[in-house]
């Protein structure tokens, strides 16, 4: 009899299956994104060391609410405040850890506005 697995654990699965090949350095860290159901979170983390350099989430004092309605643009707000976090503390280039989700909605919103706050990946 084959077990039925959630939806969250099939996410972990290929999140593990990601982080196989994608590894954060001190030179190029990696951004890793995840997204609960009401906010979203992102670290920079440098997996040599095994620290976290720069975080930012829709829970943060420093987070403004956007506009708009709904959670993209909050993601997309969350991508700014990241790469204005990253830049203060020299960071410009990063590997994208999409942490298991599909690239698209607020995992897609959050990498463009870190893109648009100078992040390279």
């Amino acid at each position: 009899m084959v077990k039925l697995q959630s939806r969250n654990e099939l996410r972990k699965i290929r999140h593990k299956r990601v982080r196989t090949k994608v590894r954060g350095t001190s030179s190029v860290p990696r951004l890793s994104v995840f997204r609960s159901s009401k906010n979203v979170f992102a670290q920079i983390i440098d997996d040599e060391k095994g620290i976290t350099l720069v975080s930012a989430s829709s829970i943060d004092r420093e987070f403004k609410k956007p506009e708009g309605p709904g959670k993209i643009s909050s993601a997309v707000e969350v991508g700014k405040l990241l790469g204005s976090r990253a830049a203060a503390k020299g960071i410009k280039k990063v590997v994208f850890d999409r942490g298991g989700y599909d690239y698209h909605g607020r995992v897609k919103a959050l990498a463009e506005g870190a893109r648009e706050a100078g992040l390279e990946f």
